[in-house]
């Protein structure tokens, strides 16, 4: 069989190693040290933003956004359908109840129309929104200036999910930096990984000095262990922020790769009229941390759908994922409220994430061009 080849897998850069062992050379293994410090410090640089705080994932992240917002229960937050469950989670935690708006076409991020339809409504049913979570799906931004309008004028903060969105940027301002609070991944199968965790980040130092403070059990500064609010285990390890910081080298050249195999995708599938692939809006940059298609079986005579191509491609030991379903057709949520047209259940009829990893090789992309191609024959 040939061998796996993989959605998007983890690609080391060479220097994490080495600041692993300093961990280990110092002791410096207990949860917090100077490798959280520095990862911190190369976050916060490389967003623009004035403080960063490394955490477990990027989860815990969204959940502190919410608690340091004040989001209670009975308290309502609109979050963006088209997405990832952990992205809704936290919401549910804090007993609050998610609000789920559809995406737009040009980004397939959260739709300003129907995101103003959603507070208008919401405020007329005597609730008004505690917080807007928008997502950078794959890597694209989401329309931040028109969320932000829309935020600002009702008085609404915004959480931003750029879990997928390192290094990708509106007018040369980075995902992560819009909202009053940015959310970052470094899961296993992010641009860039510290195996397991997330991150942080804002312009409000108190924020994330909160955070912090959260993230450790909300110890009280006493001699003894005393504690006056409920805290969380949601700090990242020394060690783990080790293989950050490696990391961190090498994620400009990680975002070249990604970038690379988007426009390799893009050239060898032009003239297959059915697919068809996301453009950057004027002023927006994608990390393409996955390359995505939309199939569109009404433009073939040989009747070929997403499903046609992923299973294919799965016969041939490579892995494509559909891409995600929205969270109002998750039956976990789906007694709460959506505000669309369908645009996001579309993109789940019609949308594949083809092998992003910034470690392909020219032969796996072939691979993968030739079991898409011969869907057509």
């Amino acid at each position: 069989m040939n061998k796996k080849i993989w959605l998007s897998s983890p690609h080391m850069g060479g220097k994490e190693e080495m600041y692993v062992k300093e961990a280990f050379d110092t002791n410096w293994i207990a949860p917090l040290g100077p490798n959280v410090d520095n990862f911190e410090k190369d976050l916060q640089a490389f967003t623009g933003t004035k403080a960063a705080a490394a955490l477990s994932s990027g989860t815990a992240a969204i959940h502190l956004a919410l608690i340091l917002l004040g989001v209670r229960d009975a308290d309502e937050v609109i979050c963006q359908s088209f997405t990832f469950s952990a992205s809704a989670n936290p919401i549910v935690y804090q007993g609050a109840t998610p609000i789920f708006v559809d995406s737009e076409k040009d980004t397939w991020n959260m739709c300003p129309h129907h995101l103003r339809i959603a507070i208008e409504d919401r405020i007329a049913k005597g609730k008004k929104p505690k917080a807007i979570i928008p997502v950078h799906l794959y890597g694209m931004p989401a329309n931040m200036k028109a969320i932000l309008d829309i935020a600002n004028e009702f008085g609404i903060p915004v959480i931003e999910d750029a879990a997928e969105a390192i290094g990708s940027a509106i007018d040369g301002k980075g995902c992560g930096s819009f909202g009053v609070l940015g959310v970052l991944s470094f899961n296993g199968n992010k641009i860039i990984t510290t195996s397991g965790g997330g991150a942080l980040v804002s312009d409000i130092v108190e924020h994330i000095v909160k955070a912090r403070f959260l993230a450790t059990q909300s110890r009280d500064p006493a001699p003894h262990y005393q504690h006056s609010q409920i805290g969380y285990n949601y700090r990242m390890s020394n060690v783990c922020a080790g293989i950050g910081r490696g990391q961190m080298e090498v994620l400009p050249k990680r975002i070249e790769q990604r970038r690379a195999n988007y426009n390799f995708y893009r050239n060898a599938l032009k003239n297959f009229a059915p697919i068809s692939f996301l453009s950057e809006p004027e002023g927006y940059f994608s990390n393409r941390w996955l390359t995505c298609i939309q199939v569109d079986p009404n433009l073939s005579n040989t009747g070929v759908t997403r499903e046609t191509i992923r299973l294919a491609l799965e016969k041939e030991n490579i892995e494509s994922r559909p891409m995600w379903k929205p969270m109002h057709l998750q039956p976990v949520f789906k007694k709460y409220p959506f505000y669309g047209d369908g645009t996001s259940e579309r993109l789940f009829d019609t949308g594949l994430c083809l092998p992003s990893g910034s470690n392909l090789t020219q032969a796996d992309l072939e691979r993968v061009i030739a079991g898409i191609q011969q869907c057509f024959k």
